[in-house]
């Protein structure tokens, strides 16, 4: 009588356990690379879509999702008083006009700075700030600062310099739950953005450092010296403002 040999499940067993772990790791690995492909896609999709379609930003988008409340009321740049544009891209990114999104050399001092011990002071420019607004989280570090470059240089590449400052000055935060210009503009003054006068501005635009301490209707001391600093900077600055102001 012949004799049967005992089947060898512990071998088989194993086997197939190896190869759905490569299967499992292989489906991990697929994926993975397809959520980097959508977070590497998506902030170039998203610039297209808004040049057309007025974007929120993602503090906006956070208190939305905490049920908290938001006033921004979208208006065009034709809308917004050429004293805000002046004063904000004066008080924020005085050559906002000239550069590709980034501030290379203002950059660069504020990493040499760094490497000195010092503390740094941003450097940031207004498309940098878009960027951030859009696609980031407010908090400060190095790595949310590493994402800005690529971002602001995309966007500066997308969106012309009018739609840039566009969408900031309607994503910008100046209050608790004041997003924008227009709801800046009534929610401190009582007015539309077309009708600030150029104190109002400068107040505005001096308080956009922080603006859930500063009152731009009733400023401190500090924040009326800033708005009269930038004030007669904006006097000084000539044609710095042509690439938004110029029909």
């Amino acid at each position: 009588m012949a004799k049967v040999k005992p089947a060898r499940g512990g071998a088989s067993g194993a086997g197939g356990t190896s190869g759905r772990n490569r299967s499992l790791w292989k489906s991990i690995r697929i994926r993975i690379f397809q959520i980097l492909l959508v977070l590497i896609l998506l902030p170039p999709v998203l610039t297209v879509i808004y040049s057309v379609v007025p974007p929120v930003s993602t503090l906006m988008i956070g208190r939305y999702v905490q049920f908290l409340w938001v006033d921004r009321q979208w208006v065009p740049l034709d809308q917004i008083s050429p004293n805000l544009i002046k004063s904000v891209i004066t008080s924020e990114d005085s050559g906002f006009c000239e550069n590709h999104g980034v501030e290379w050399d203002a950059l660069q001092d504020q990493v040499e700075a760094l490497s000195e011990g010092e503390k740094p002071r941003g450097a940031s420019t207004l498309t940098m700030q878009t960027a951030k607004n859009l696609f980031l989280w407010g908090d400060r570090s190095y790595f949310r600062k590493a994402l800005e470059l690529p971002l602001a240089l995309m966007i500066n590449a997308i969106l012309s310099k009018k739609r840039v400052l566009e969408i900031y000055l309607n994503i910008a935060e100046w209050g608790e739950g004041v997003f924008g210009a227009e709801a800046a503009a009534q929610a401190w003054f009582g007015k539309p953005a077309k009708d600030l006068t150029r104190v109002e501005a400068a107040r505005l635009a001096t308080a956009l450092p922080n603006p859930l301490a500063r009152n731009s209707a009733k400023p401190a001391p500090g924040h009326r010296r800033l708005a009269a600093t930038n004030l007669a900077r904006v006097n000084a600055a000539g044609s710095i403002f042509g690439c938004v102001l110029e029909k």
